[in-house]
């Protein structure tokens, strides 16, 4: 329960940041977000899944941010391993990145970010090796120098070939050239390129994670406001070419055979409620046999993010 714990604190902190910006019915639900959880668990009770919970599913709560993160990264999952057996294709995960800003600048340096990234992928070398990606915006946070650094995380899928054709490859360098040339920023020392090893969950948590971490925008009111007023409103991840076109099948069930089935066999359910400061297990009793029918040998629906 220590991470539920954790995240529901951060979602009291979170309480006091939001409440100028929503109505007093959004605002009773950011409150009673995850007061009441219920779980299965086994025999042993060692292994426990959530499996009824109250969520005010506002993005930028920590608790539900967090919940949405692991069954969007067990999608992130699904899509490349579909794409890699059907469609062939090999993976690249990129990072762009440009100095950091002031808080008041980082509007305006999300739309100019948004703008160089489609000059990036209009790009003729750019457009022939990318079959598709998942572009996610996040934004870090430096205390020391009290400013931003908004960056692109780019998962792209690319030709078996694309390693060794060098007609198609894209070097590390030509990839800084080009992400310079679009910012029409010479003075960018870096971006990240590596080959993907396939179903590398910290990586998958990594970008299917919110755009800022809750250890970052719940510091205090003002960096608060500037992660809100930038984010709000904004698609956080973009899907193209070949992810576009899969996740249409995730959200309509037809990748459901790729996910894998949960072994455990469950026999209680839990029920824990919140008293401000942690959680305090209720109540607890054995399924009926209609609840194990309905719960037992189900697909799991969530990846857990790596420590």
């Amino acid at each position: 329960m220590e991470k539920y714990t954790e995240k529901k604190k951060r979602n009291q902190v979170f309480q006091n940041f939001i409440k100028k910006f929503v109505g007093e019915k959004q605002m009773d639900l950011i409150k009673d977000c995850n007061t009441f959880l219920a779980f299965v668990t086994d025999k042993e009770q060692t292994k426990k899944k959530l499996y009824k919970n109250n969520m005010c599913k506002n993005r930028f709560c920590p608790m539900c941010a967090w919940r949405r993160a692991r069954k969007d990264a067990l999608g992130l999952s699904l899509m490349m391993q579909y794409i890699k057996q059907e469609e062939k294709k090999e993976f690249i995960f990129l990072t762009l990145t440009t100095p950091n800003v002031k808080a008041e600048e980082l509007n305006d340096e999300i739309q100019k970010y948004n703008k160089s990234f489609k000059k990036l992928v209009e790009r003729k070398k750019v457009k022939a090796m990318m079959k598709g990606y998942v572009r996610k915006l996040e934004i870090t946070y430096n205390k020391q120098r009290d400013d931003f650094n908004p960056h692109f995380h780019v998962l792209i899928a690319v030709n078996k070939s694309y390693f060794t054709d060098k007609n198609y490859y894209i070097s590390q360098k030509e990839w800084l050239e080009m992400w310079r040339d679009v910012t029409g920023m010479p003075e960018i020392t870096q971006v990240h390129v590596q080959k993907i090893k396939q179903n590398n969950n910290k990586e998958l948590y990594e970008m299917a994670k919110y755009s800022g971490k809750d250890s970052d925008y719940l510091i205090n009111q003002k960096i608060f406001d500037a992660y809100y007023k930038s984010l709000k409103g904004k698609q956080i991840l973009v899907y193209s070419g070949l992810f576009k076109e899969t996740r249409k099948k995730l959200k309509n069930g037809e990748l459901d055979y790729l996910k894998e089935i949960d072994p455990t066999e469950y026999l209680y359910q839990i029920y824990y409620i919140w008293n401000q400061k942690e959680y305090l297990a209720s109540e607890l009793h054995e399924l009926t046999e209609e609840e194990k029918r309905k719960i037992n040998h189900q697909t799991i629906n969530e990846i857990e993010e790596e420590k």
